[in-house]
């Protein structure tokens, strides 16, 4: 490979025949990608792979792999180092000694390379035909084992079969002639062969002795796979053969009935799920379609086929709702908030579990007909005396223990006018009235208003005549006087018991008590004791240091010690029960008044009374009556309509006078807030900002500054803290202790609001006789007083023919030129209307002032 430098530039070519031909170097192929929920996708893969070329026998290019491949990498790199050293000048040199010797290494060590790689190659292949031959020869081996295995297993079987048959007939043969069947032939040929001692001489006799055959396999379980036996070939590995475990026919059958299930699933139509649907007063749509696990749209759908333009989160009435559940197909259970009360009373008590009881008798009368002097006189105690201004503004309830170990509860109630809701509520409690009436007073008011209430209640009632000590006492004309009120005494031939006493003298209490006990016996009285308890709240009020006391007077049942219960809209725990005598005791039964402690609030008089099971289903009753109580005080205190707002504007709000009212009990505090109704009219009224019970505090005193009111305190009294914000803010307190001086105060600054009345006061009479024209100053009248006086500034009215045709006011007097405060009758005088010019000759002047007065309810 020399060159010369006068030959020309030449390409280096490789002496080498055929053609340089390149296999395929990228393999595709597709691969199925799966997602998730079934997806799947197919993805073409392509995998490209380096080769290398080497020219192999004949001059054909080959493959090269392994050392070939680096060897051939390695003689590449001499011939670039050798062709890329430039040439000096124009002409190719010749190679250097050392290029040509690197040259011949390479090619040297390619040659014994790939010669190694043939001899490599051809042992390799030797090899694996061997390996082939190898496993080849054992399969056929174990083939031939496999047969032979299963020849002897079948003429083992056949053998057994046979031997069976020769057992069963040998045993009928010598059941039929009584022979041992152990001493037959065909028993002693069914035993296994080299068993007995014959065979075996036998066989040694004859030179027979075979080899012995191959041990009988183990038959396997039903249903367990048989064990691999022999060694495992590659074809067996690759082909699986009987080597896999069939599946059973049960399971064949197992997947085929589910197969059948699915289809018939997917072509029937889904069976639609009916729900009993729990249904409040009011509920939203997307919490109804919830609960029927219907699509919040399809009911809206339905509610817009019903007429109603809803939105998924707005609410619905209960009526509504229970006809989209019926076109839902569903069931419907209405549930209300009041649900909470159900059972709250327990079930009614069985007549052997009845027991008698005390009677429950209310005082009703007149006040100061000496109903509560009456009380004391039957108990022994001096009520009346601590009572302010002598008169009752409480409701007690009392027990009389009689000589013979009987008992009367009585109920004390308010006489005057005020306190009529604490006589109702007395009448309602009660078993029957004693209407007390004075002698010498007769049938009076609230004698009558008592009287109305007892036939309300549909209670029998004795007429107590009381200060028969008077000397002007005339029972007989009291008698005549309940006539008129269907009330007709036994001596006139009724039915009503009338028993003349004095409590002063304390004459006759025992009729009084006999005719009680007596009424009692034919209303025939009973109770069960042992049950909750259940009564109603007589009287409530705060005390200092005890909190929240209720007088409550049970009904049925028995009252204990640590009772849960429920007082209208509160609740509590019974932590102690105070008698009538103010001696604590463990419990109460039927008809009997005690004061209840351990209340979380003030109860309103008038509630019910009921223990419950726990805590928390009586926590459940107070806040539901709570917020029935709140949503009633809501609807009361409405913003009224269009109408009642523009008809106040036109004509003034009403006077106002705010007010805090707090009180001793909750009876007064009743009785007084219902006063104040009484006293409201069509401009003024008295706005309560807070009534409670118990003693003024510092919050009652920032109210009424607040808004500028007063604070009435009812038989109770300021704190330290409370008298001095008051006197700092200049807050006015009053103190009270009879509710009528009370009311007649509260009614006194009700009338100092009233807008005072305007009236028209005549002065007189004037006659136009000359009209004069003065320039500057206009029409002028000289005029006659024909009646009365008339004065300068005073109202005017220009009558023409009986008509009025101006009113007006008088701006200028004269007389003689000259200006005058009034002119009397009978005298001439000048006169100019402000504003008005059109007087004329013979028109009347009609004066007169207007005055304000103040008026009163």
């Amino acid at each position: 490979m020399s060159t010369t430098k006068d030959k020309g530039k030449q390409p280096l070519t490789l002496n080498r025949p055929g053609r340089l031909e390149l296999k395929k170097t990228v393999e595709t192929g597709q691969v199925r990608q799966s997602f998730s929920h079934g997806r799947s996708k197919a993805v073409t893969v392509e995998v490209k792979r380096k080769r290398t070329f080497a020219p192999g026998a004949g001059g054909r290019m080959t493959e090269v792999t392994g050392a070939a491949a680096s060897a051939e990498a390695a003689l590449a790199e001499a011939e670039a180092a050798t062709l890329e050293t430039p040439p000096p000048g124009d002409a190719l040199h010749d190679l250097t000694d050392t290029e040509k010797a690197a040259r011949l290494r390479a090619l040297e060590s390619a040659k014994q390379e790939e010669e190694q790689r043939k001899v490599e190659e051809a042992l390799e292949a030797e090899r694996r035909a061997k390996e082939e031959a190898e496993a080849k020869a054992r399969e056929a081996e174990e083939e031939e084992k496999r047969k032979q295995a299963a020849a002897e297993q079948s003429e083992a079987e056949q053998a057994a079969a046979a031997q069976a048959e020769d057992i069963a007939g040998a045993q009928a043969a010598a059941a039929a002639t009584g022979a041992d069947p152990a001493a037959s032939p065909a028993a002693a040929a069914a035993k296994p062969r080299g068993e007995t001692e014959s065979d075996k001489e036998a066989e040694a006799r004859k030179g027979k002795f075979r080899k012995a055959p191959p041990a009988k396999p183990t038959p396997s379980r039903r249903g367990e796979q048989r064990r691999r036996h022999g060694k495992l070939t590659i074809s067996q590995a690759l082909e699986g053969g009987d080597r896999e475990r069939v599946r059973s026919l049960a399971s064949v059958r197992r997947q085929r009935e589910r197969q059948r299930a699915a289809e018939k699933q997917a072509h029937s139509p889904p069976s639609r799920v009916i729900r009993e649907v729990v249904l409040p007063e009011v509920i939203t749509v997307q919490e109804l379609a919830n609960r029927m696990a219907e699509r919040g749209g399809e009911v809206v759908k339905a509610l817009m086929k019903l007429g109603v333009m809803t939105t998924i989160t707005q609410t619905i009435d209960a009526d509504t709702a229970e006809l989209v559940i019926g076109e839902f197909g569903h069931k419907v259970k209405r549930v209300s908030a009041s649900d909470v009360e159900i059972g709250m009373l327990g079930e009614d008590d069985a007549e052997t579990d009845l027991m008698s009881r005390p009677p429950v008798v209310t005082i009703m009368g007149h006040v100061d007909h000496g109903k509560t002097s009456l009380l004391d006189a039957l108990r022994e105690t001096d009520v009346a005396g601590h009572e302010a201004g002598g008169i009752t503004q409480h409701i007690g309830a009392y027990q009389v223990r009689l000589g013979d170990d009987q008992r009367i509860t009585f109920v004390d109630t308010p006489g005057h006018a005020a306190f009529t809701e604490m006589r109702s509520r007395g009448a309602q409690v009660t078993d029957l009235v004693v209407l007390v009436v004075a002698a010498d007073d007769g049938i009076m008011e609230q004698t009558v208003e008592a009287i109305s209430h007892a036939k309300a209640a549909e209670v029998p009632i004795i007429v107590a005549i009381n200060k028969m000590d008077r000397p002007d006492a005339d029972p007989d004309r009291v008698k005549n006087d309940l006539l008129q009120h269907e009330l007709v005494v036994e001596e006139m031939g009724g039915d009503v018991l009338a028993v003349p006493v004095s409590a002063k003298e304390k004459t006759n209490l025992d009729k009084l008590e006999e005719a009680i006990l007596l009424q009692a016996e034919l209303l025939e009285l009973k109770a069960n004791p042992d049950r909750r308890a259940e009564g109603v709240v007589i009287e409530a009020k705060v005390e200092r240091g005890r909190g929240s006391v209720a007088t409550v007077l049970v009904k049925r049942g028995t009252l204990k010690n640590g009772d849960v219960f429920v007082a209208g809209s509160e609740w509590g725990r019974v932590r102690a029960l105070i008698n009538d005598r103010g001696e604590q005791v463990e419990e109460a039964g039927p008809a009997e008044p005690v004061e209840v402690l351990g209340l979380t609030g003030t109860p309103v008089a008038g509630d019910d009374f009921v223990v419950v099971e726990n805590d928390a289903k009586a926590r459940d009753i107070a806040e539901f009556r709570e917020q029935q109580k709140r949503d009633k005080e809501l609807a009361t205190q409405g913003r009224g309509t269009l109408e009642q707002m523009l008809s106040k504007i036109k004509e003034g709000e009403v006077q106002e006078l705010a007010a805090v009212v707090k009180s001793d009990v909750h009876g007064s505090l009743e009785a007084i807030l219902a006063s104040f109704d009484k006293l409201a009219t069509d401009e003024v009224r008295v706005r309560v900002l807070h009534a409670g019970v118990g003693g003024i505090n510092e919050s009652d005193v920032a109210l009424a500054r607040a808004s500028e009111g007063l604070i009435i305190g009812f038989n109770v009294r300021a704190n330290p803290q409370a008298r001095e914000l008051a006197r700092r803010d200049d807050v006015n307190i009053r103190y009270y202790s009879i509710i009528y001086d009370l009311v007649d105060d509260v009614k006194a600054a009700l009338s100092g609001l009233l807008s005072p009345a305007r009236e028209e006061r005549f002065l007189g009479y004037a006659q136009i006789r000359e009209v004069f024209n003065i320039t500057k100053v206009g029409k002028v009248a000289g005029c006659m007083i024909t009646e009365g006086t008339v004065k300068r500034g005073a109202k005017v009215r220009l009558l023409r023919d009986n008509v009025v045709i101006h009113d007006g006011a008088l701006k200028t007097l004269k007389r003689f030129k000259e200006e005058v405060r009034e002119v009397k009758d009978g005298y001439e005088c000048g006169m100019a209307f402000e504003n008005y010019q059109d007087i004329q000759v013979g028109d009347q002047i009609e004066c007169y002032e207007v005055e304000e007065v103040t008026r009163t309810l």
